[in-house]
């Protein structure tokens, strides 16, 4: 059974592994990643890496937990300041953070989120989701005249989920027919109506 790493040279070597589980992802894909050239581009040996994880399987978890952990601490600090906005900035402000640490390091989330959609989007999409979905949520507390907006869960799920997809393929295009700042300003936009839409819907059967 793989070992938890307690001493900081064993959290070194589990740093480096899930470095090089993003390096080898970006150079070969998910799928045609194996735990060698992880343990290669670490530097260690193959039996080394299985001493802290059982298959390749869970150092792509790993990868997804780093990520999401990434996400949530550049987000997090935001928080005071999102909820300040109106809707459109707030969601527009997300939007280019969200670029900002998908393009790090060489577009290193941006390659292994790629690569997600097509192997396994669900195992390593959906804890992103629920990351920008507590976002949400946090946001809303702060806004609960939004709490008006019928189906408010199924339009979260569809901003959510919809942009994330819209984001990647768009960062993935290496001729986009638009720049970033105008998908971000559209999306953050067609929210607002939306919103807007709703709201006087329900003032007007009140």
């Amino acid at each position: 059974m793989p070992r938890k790493p307690k001493q900081a040279r064993s959290k070194a070597t589990v740093e480096a592994i899930v470095e090089a589980g993003f390096i080898c992802v970006a150079e070969n894909g998910l799928a045609g990643t194996t735990t060698r050239h992880i343990a290669e581009k670490a530097g260690i040996s193959v039996g080394s890496l299985y001493e802290y994880f059982k298959d390749k399987q869970q150092v792509y978890e790993a990868m997804t937990r780093h990520f999401i952990d990434k996400t949530v601490q550049t987000l997090e600090p935001m928080i005071p300041q999102l909820v300040e906005l109106d809707i459109a900035d707030a969601i527009e402000r997300i939007f280019s953070e969200f670029k900002e640490i998908l393009s790090a390091n060489d577009d290193r989330y941006l390659r292994v989120a790629h690569q997600a959609l097509m192997f396994d989007a669900q195992l390593y999409l959906d804890p992103l989701s629920k990351s920008l979905s507590d976002l949400i949520m946090q946001y809303l507390m702060h806004h609960p005249e939004l709490l008006r907006v019928r189906n408010i869960k199924v339009m979260s799920y569809i901003l959510i989920n919809g942009s994330i997809f819209t984001v990647l393929r768009h960062m993935r295009d290496p001729n986009p027919p638009i720049t970033f700042e105008q998908l971000a300003r559209g999306l953050a936009d067609m929210i607002d109506h939306y919103v807007a839409y709703e709201l006087s819907v329900v003032d007007q059967s009140e």
